[in-house]
């Protein structure tokens, strides 16, 4: 009797990292990590531009509300995704810093409210219109230009992480010996937690170090709970609670001059993160990612809330936990929805002292930097300008953001993207590297694939391979582009499977 042939045994095909799900403990710590890392920056935009348009307490809390309720919303867009509509990374979404100007220009102009809610739908509207547009130009943005940007994007940062470790810019205490003591310490927990403990306690380093910093902080008075009992426990942003929007053509040409601006940043953004997951973005996924921007964007002018972007400082938090789950990133995005809806837990978080998340961003902040200059050391600087391309845009890059005053003389427009270190530093990589790796007599010279062949979407480093990224136990400099299949083996796969969530 003929023994029965065995069926042949069914090819599994790993699952990348990215698209890993979490269990549901890690999921919820590893998510209000990146909530806790984000939630001061989150916040700021709608109490600057309610203050300056001297709402009074109750809008500025509904502006706030409304403001996390789109934030989560939007993140979610962007990590789960549907159809073309997001890049499906561990991306986390806030309102943008560049808009704050225009949108106070436009407040307090007399257009008030309706009049930034009329021009941010319009914005919105065309981020989705020029979204395949902008993806095209992934091309311009090879290693020597991306390790630049992701630099700036990282240094950019980090006197954020300064003024609140001083006690948050304006305070009345802002520079007292005891916020820097409070910053350290935490950022000393941080560290420790990392270096000594166990893997998945080190990859929650940030979150343990907020906590701690906190139960230090309450009984040395850091903290005021007041505004959790004056807090409402439900509130729902309605469409157009503050009227029906207003198109006023000067408004609509700032914000379009800010939709520019941000789709640039978040192009940064979105190559720094897929560089930190081994995801290389492609021209589709950047297409997809900006498009998800602009719908946030357009849900933003009619929920009351702001234009949105991918924000840099989750960026730093990917590569430093090394976890890559874009679920982590999702789960964030369903506690801002409640935070939104519950207006007395975002007080709580609220009440974390600036000093506490201080000493966290210098780690975070840091991260961005470096991971930058990880990639930088894939370029050949031999023989070429490439060393010229990097100092004049991180000098560019970095001038806004020492001397902050620098354009106040200059057209709106142009303070609105120059102003911007990351979009001026990212212009100016582009631009250098044109001139000097792709115009003119040198254009073919013996010049490193990572800059003569600029025009493709990832370059090519001095050492062969491609799209350098942040391994997943800092062993190795340049992991594999292709996932966690093809030239890195069944060996790369298990390891890649144990140091994921």
């Amino acid at each position: 009797m003929t023994p029965p042939v065995p069926e042949p045994a069914r090819q599994v095909h790993p699952v990348h990292p990215v698209d890993e799900i979490p269990p549901v403990h890690k999921l919820a710590a590893f998510g209000l990590q990146h909530v806790l890392a984000m939630y001061a920056g989150a916040v700021a935009v709608p109490l600057i531009v309610g203050s300056a348009m001297k709402l009074s307490p109750a809008d500025l809390a509904y502006l706030i509300t409304a403001d996390l309720l789109v934030c989560g919303i939007a993140t979610l867009i962007q990590c789960v995704g549907f159809w073309r509509f997001g890049v499906r990374l561990p991306i986390m979404q806030g309102c943008t810093f560049a808009a704050v100007s225009p949108m106070v220009l436009i407040g307090t102009g007399g257009g008030g409210l309706p009049a930034i809610y009329g021009s941010v739908i319009v914005a919105g509207l065309a981020i989705m219109l020029l979204a395949p547009v902008f993806g095209k130009l992934l091309r311009f943005f090879p290693p020597l230009v991306t390790g630049t940007v992701i630099l700036i994007i990282g240094l950019s940062l980090l006197p954020v992480a300064g003024n609140w470790a001083a006690g948050g810019a304006g305070s009345a205490d802002f520079g007292e010996p005891e916020n820097l003591a409070l910053a350290a310490f935490v950022l000393a927990v941080v560290l420790g937690v990392q270096r000594f403990a166990p893997a998945f306690l080190s990859r929650i380093a940030v979150l343990i170090g907020i906590v701690v910093g906190l139960a230090v902080a309450v009984p040395f008075g850091f903290t005021d709970f007041g505004g959790v009992g004056d807090a409402h426990w439900l509130g729902i942003s309605t469409p157009f609670h503050f009227g029906a929007p207003a198109f006023e053509a000067s408004a609509i040409a700032s914000m379009l001059v800010v939709a520019l601006v941000t789709m640039t940043e978040t192009t940064g953004d979105f190559i720094a993160v897929g560089e930190m997951t081994d995801r290389r973005i492609e021209p589709r996924t950047l297409a997809d990612g900006l498009r998800a921007d602009g719908l946030s964007t357009v849900l933003g002018g009619v929920f009351n809330t702001f234009p949105y972007t991918a924000y840099a400082q989750n960026v730093g938090l990917v590569g430093m936990t090394r976890v890559r789950s874009r679920w982590v990133v999702a789960a964030a995005g369903g506690i801002l929805v409640l935070l939104g809806l519950l207006p007395k837990l975002g007080a709580v978080v609220a009440a974390i002292p600036a000093p506490v998340l201080g000493g966290a961003g210098l780690v975070m902040f840091g991260t961005v930097a470096a991971s930058g200059l990880r990639t930088l050391a894939q370029v050949d600087f031999k023989g070429n300008d490439n060393l010229t391309v990097v100092a004049v845009s991180v000098a560019v890059g970095m001038l806004p953001v020492g001397v902050p005053t620098v354009y106040e003389k200059f057209p709106d427009w142009f303070q609105t993207v120059m102003n911007s270190g990351i979009s001026a530093g990212c212009l100016t990589a582009i631009t250098l590297n044109l001139l000097f790796n792709h115009l003119g007599p040198k254009g073919g010279s013996a010049v490193d694939g990572s800059a003569v062949d600029g025009f493709e979407a990832r370059g090519t480093e001095a050492g062969g391979s491609e799209a350098p990224g942040i391994p997943a136990q800092g062993g190795s400099a340049a992991p594999e582009p292709d996932g966690l299949t093809g030239r890195r083996g069944e060996d790369a796969v298990e390891k890649s499977r144990e140091e994921t969530v």
